[in-house]
């Protein structure tokens, strides 16, 4: 009897073309059904659950979904939150923060992976808040948002505080209280959420608000801003913490003074900020000064300006009435001089008295000698005198006249000896350059340049070099000679010399 496989076929044993067998009522699962299975069971049967675990590949999505995993140290569940449940968060997750998840389990089909839809997200104690803290302020120190030099002065008296805190608090009014006291100052306060959902973007766009105020608008411009919040703990601060909060706060056109809970607080605003206030009540104490005081220092430098204007008349009379009593008195400086003018004085008029009765002794003698008969004696004697001397006017005149014709020939010829007559004949007169005449021609030809003198003005020449090896010029021709004067002149002039 031959063998048939199919005698013996059941439907399991993976034979070339699959058949239902005998009493077989399940029929196959596509993978879409059995993925759906799997998918409700778990929904099913894990509803809501809260996961604690470490991020791991967190990711944005363009459409703002976030993906993540959490993970221990033995094993690692995929994760996503929604864009909705994204923007809520009060932080922002980082790989290595440990978190708390709430959310459900459900599968992806897509990748044969179940994963959780996290609803909720917080961080797992104050340990890990911490550490993320510390991450996120080293990771902004190394971009400099905390560097001193970044720091900016403090304005000394603002017109116009600005303030970034809740309108409803205690810190508004503390703040308010404190400046009143102080010195009452214009307050703009830009009311902002302090906590919770959406706490630090109102507290960034607060802060940029304020920059963006344009001087001499209809709203006044902050010289100041103060960014204040009461005390709390970390999570109640953790809003001044948030990344968008430091950067707008270290990248504001105004000084920022940074005043988030009590003294022992600490935020990362208060790095960022040009001034730590460590509370409220002391931001509002650094940005103004005391008025009182203020009055008191300006009286005091008022008393001090007068001072110094009249101090230097009060040295300066000390010294003269020192000076003046070191001097000596007037009278004992002009006594000598006195003295001695009384004394000239009496000289004076002594002297005056002796010459007076001298020259009245003098005066007589001479009046005594000059009487009528002595004076006429006198001249008498004297015309006697002259008429015996011969000194008479007919005698005066005749010596007159004899030595006028006496001088009358030399008057005639003297023009005849000047030098410069015979240039009106064409005659010239050679001299130097500094006016002495030549009479050789050996003088003439030790000078390079001579001056030749004529009737109408003088010519400048200079002496050839060669001269001396042509030998002598030949001498001109003599010019006629004029007739001879008459014979009587000749005698008169031989008789005058």
């Amino acid at each position: 009897m031959p063998f048939h496989d199919d005698e013996y076929d059941d439907g399991r044993s993976g034979g070339l073309v699959a058949k239902q067998g005998a009493g077989d009522n399940a029929a196959p699962l596509s993978i879409s059904e059995i993925s759906a299975i799997l998918k409700r069971t778990v929904e099913e049967r894990f509803g809501f659950v809260r996961l604690r675990g470490e991020l791991s590949g967190v990711k944005r999505a363009a459409s703002g979904h976030l993906y993540c995993a959490l993970k221990d140290d033995k094993a690692v569940i995929d994760g996503v939150m929604w864009r909705g449940g994204a923007q809520r968060l009060a932080f922002r997750p980082e790989d290595g923060i440990e978190v708390i998840a709430t959310g459900k389990l459900t599968t992806y089909p897509g990748r044969s992976k179940y994963q959780i839809v996290i609803e909720t997200m917080e961080i797992a104690g104050e340990g890990a808040l911490l550490a993320l803290l510390e991450k996120l302020r080293a990771r902004l120190a190394a971009e400099g948002l905390f560097a001193p030099e970044r720091k900016r002065a403090l304005p000394f008296l603002p017109g116009v505080i600005g303030v970034v805190t809740s309108p409803t608090g205690a810190v508004i009014r503390d703040i308010l209280h404190r400046l009143a006291d102080r010195f009452p100052s214009r307050v703009l306060v830009w009311p902002v959420l302090v906590q919770g959902e959406g706490a630090a973007q109102q507290v960034a766009n607060a802060v940029r608000g304020f920059s963006a105020i344009a001087p001499g608008g209809p709203v006044p411009r902050p010289d100041v801003v103060i960014v204040a919040r009461g005390g709390g703990s970390i999570e109640d601060l953790w809003s001044f913490n948030e990344e968008v909060v430091v950067r707008a706060v270290a990248e504001s056109a105004i000084p920022v003074i940074s005043a988030v809970g009590h003294e022992t607080d600490t935020t990362l605003c208060d790095y960022a900020a040009d001034r730590r206030a460590p509370t409220p009540t002391a931001a509002a104490e650094i940005a103004v000064p005391v008025r009182g005081e203020l009055m008191a220092q300006l009286d005091e430098l008022a008393l001090r300006k007068r001072r110094s204007i009249v101090r230097p008349i009060m040295l300066g009379r000390e010294r003269l009435e020192a000076r003046v009593q070191r001097l000596p008195r007037p009278e004992a400086i002009l006594a000598a001089k006195a003295q001695k003018l009384d004394e000239l004085s009496d000289r004076l008029r002594r002297g005056l008295q002796d010459q007076e009765r001298t020259k009245r002794e003098r005066l007589g003698h001479t009046a005594a000698k000059l009487s009528l008969p002595l004076l006429r004696q006198r001249v008498a004697s004297s015309a006697e005198r002259l008429e015996r001397a011969g000194l008479t006017q007919r005698l005066l005149a005749r010596r007159w006249t004899s030595a006028r014709d006496a001088f009358a020939p030399v008057e005639r010829v003297l023009p005849q000896l000047n030098p410069r007559l015979p240039l009106q004949r064409g005659y010239a007169l050679v001299t130097t350059p500094d006016g002495q005449a030549l009479t050789s021609r050996e003088r003439a030809a030790q000078e390079a340049v001579l001056v030749l003198e004529f009737r109408d003005g003088k010519l400048p020449v200079t002496t050839g070099s060669g001269a001396e090896e042509h030998g002598p010029l030949p001498t001109p021709p003599l010019p006629p000679r004029k007739p001879a004067r008459p014979k009587a002149q000749e005698s008169r002039q031989g008789d005058l010399f």
